[in-house]
């Protein structure tokens, strides 16, 4: 929520408050996956940027397929006209999701190669870049974690300058993250996405 919003809250909790209900109430009849689909469709027809970011990666979190979420806007062509799906397409390529990848978009998950495993020492956290996306990887002992770079507050790519010691922190909305365990550990709630990991032949894979 924007600092502007909490402003309102607080300013006039009367007012605010019987807005927020309202929305909370609508939708409560549809699944998670076709709310957000309407809200990212409704932002687009407002060419609300923020907002645009903010429900896309709602809807990503809540199980919307790339393809889902492209069929949707088509799908509304009529309110929305080319002008303003092509204008949320750039918002999509500007933010560098890697599931609408021309590589991933189509693809089945499947083992991919991450890093050598004598290249990541006991303890020590890496920012890699593979062939289809960018990875935090932490190892501890034997065992290996491995996260999607993007915070899933806006999928806002991270930076390695921006972990210190075992913390990750979102330069965006500050977002903080344990990179042990993947945990948002402080202003917002949503983890790291990880993936499943193996060892073969002293070579890391993550499956995505």
């Amino acid at each position: 929520m924007s600092d502007a919003l909490n402003y309102l809250i607080q300013a006039r909790p009367e007012t605010m408050g019987h807005y927020f209900k309202f929305l909370k109430e609508t939708g409560k009849h549809l699944d998670p996956k076709t709310r957000n689909l309407i809200s990212v469709i409704t932002k687009v027809h407002s060419q609300t940027d923020r907002g645009f970011r903010q429900y896309l990666g709602r809807a990503l979190r809540e199980g919307c397929t790339p393809m889902e979420i492209i069929d949707a806007l088509v799908m509304a062509f009529p309110a929305l006209c080319l002008a303003k799906i092509v204008w949320s397409t750039e918002i999509i390529l500007d933010m560098g999701i890697p599931e609408f990848s021309p590589e991933l978009i189509n693809a089945q998950p499947q083992w991919r190669q991450v890093v050598a495993v004598a290249e990541v020492a006991d303890g020590e956290v890496k920012r890699m870049e593979t062939a289809t996306r960018t990875v935090f990887v932490y190892r501890e002992a034997e065992t290996y974690k491995v996260y999607d770079s993007h915070c899933p507050h806006q999928v806002t790519n991270i930076p390695h300058l921006a972990l210190e010691g075992k913390t990750l922190t979102c330069p965006k909305h500050h977002w903080k993250f344990d990179i042990t365990t993947g945990a948002c550990i402080e202003k917002g709630k949503h983890p790291l996405k990880g993936f499943d990991t193996k060892v073969e032949d002293g070579v890391l894979y993550a499956y995505w």
